[in-house]
């Protein structure tokens, strides 16, 4: 999660996937590159994240590993377009994804809490009830050996035919 929250600016998430055709040492200058990009658009970088080198769950350009690095920032939408097309001509960067953040308040969790609360409520309330629907309908059922007596009873009576 992000250090600190601008207001007024939205706030975005990048993932992105360097090869790994780049040692350690060759990553930090593409990282700052990328960084720098996103200060050149008035951004302004509030995490910055390497989460190593990983195996990827599929080959991406004959390519089965890469350094996945992950970057807060909050800048302006208009702007966001700008470093996205900046970052697909980077040939460095195998894979890399955008998304706009939102962070809550504390207003806004106490107030999900209380939703989720009223929800937990009326989950208990419904399998309650459906406990007690099941609870009548096998007391509605007969007896398997309620039912073979009433069976014999009327088979002995002659008055079949």
């Amino acid at each position: 999660m992000s250090k600190v929250k601008s207001g007024e600016m939205p706030h975005y998430e990048l993932l992105y996937l360097i090869s790994n055709k780049f040692s350690e040492h060759e990553i930090k200058p593409i990282i700052e590159k990328v960084n720098a990009l996103i200060l050149n658009n008035q951004g302004k970088i509030t995490l910055a994240d390497n989460l190593g080198k990983k195996r990827l769950s599929y080959p991406i350009k004959s390519f089965r590993y890469g350094y996945y690095i992950l970057a807060e920032f909050d800048m302006v939408g208009k702007n966001v377009i700008n470093v996205d097309r900046a970052l697909r001509m980077m040939n460095e960067i195998l894979r890399h994804q955008i998304i706009i953040k939102t962070i809550k308040t504390a207003e806004q969790i106490v107030q999900d809490k209380k939703i989720a609360e009223k929800i937990a409520a009326r989950n208990i309330k419904e399998e309650k009830r459906v406990k007690e629907k099941i609870k009548e309908t096998d007391k509605e059922k007969v007896d398997l050996k309620d039912l073979d007596e009433k069976l014999d009873k009327i088979l002995e009576t002659n008055d079949l035919l």
